[in-house]
């Protein structure tokens, strides 16, 4: 990046995506690469920081969500968006450093995997759709009383609105609830529209009887078909990481 200055500040800012790009188009404007960004939420205060707060502007997330997509690519917001939603260590810092430069090099940005930053948006990217991908194999719905269906989940990414997004392509008339017990954030669609809220507006979750006599079938039958001298542990945790285990029902 050609008469670029790093400057030794440290970004803070609302830990949205409207957010991040908020501080892409200040950087871009300035020609100024901070030295790290990091969410508020997540900021441990240090006195030898210099830190500047960043207040979300949407007209400036706008103009840069258009003007990755006209001048860069598609592909390059979908890479910084799912990037984004990973739990990659510096992520902001990568993606910025990503957009920046690609909107001095052009789509061509994606082929130069020797550069590092380019490098970890697609490792950061590729992370979270593979968790969300064994998700949307593994995730367990049960039934509430109206006709409410709820699952809960425990991922290392932000997966929530990927995999409600797969849920409501093929539950389109079904209300659901998917509840990320991390983040305690919660995906909740209704047939008509979905939402993405703090958990902290859950309401009780109460199973239906219909929801319980299956719960115990399925425990009898998960019982009765185990061989406890052949039980392998070790095994079964290479099959399903022992991180899921919370959400299914059949392992107490």
């Amino acid at each position: 990046m050609p008469n670029w200055s790093n400057i030794e500040k440290i970004y803070l800012y609302d830990g949205t995506f409207n957010g991040l790009l908020t501080i892409v188009f200040d950087s871009y404007l300035s020609k100024t690469i901070p030295l790290n960004i990091i969410s508020e939420s997540e900021y441990t205060f240090n006195l030898l920081d210099s830190t500047e707060k960043i207040f979300t502007d949407e007209e400036k997330s706008q103009r840069i969500f258009n003007g990755v997509v006209k001048n860069i690519s598609y592909d390059a917001l979908y890479y910084s968006y799912y990037a984004f939603l990973s739990n990659g260590k510096d992520k902001e810092i990568n993606i910025l450093k990503y957009l920046v430069n690609g909107f001095l090099i052009g789509p061509k940005i994606d082929t130069m995997l020797s550069i590092d930053y380019v490098f970890n948006v697609q490792i950061y990217k590729k992370r979270m759709l593979f968790e969300s991908h064994r998700l949307k194999g593994l995730l367990r719905f049960i039934e509430l009383n109206d006709n409410l269906y709820y699952a809960s989940i425990h991922p290392d990414n932000n997966v929530v609105e990927d995999l409600g997004q797969h849920f409501v392509k093929r539950l389109p008339t079904q209300n659901f609830i998917i509840h990320d017990k991390i983040k305690n954030i919660m995906f909740l669609y209704d047939t008509n529209q979905y939402k993405i809220i703090d958990a902290a507006l859950l309401p009780n979750i109460d199973i239906s009887e219909v929801e319980r006599k299956y719960q115990d079938l399925w425990k009898a039958f998960y019982k009765t078909i185990a061989i406890k001298e052949r039980t392998n542990p070790r095994l079964q945790m290479q099959y399903m990481p022992k991180k899921y285990w919370n959400d299914l029902i059949e392992i107490p």
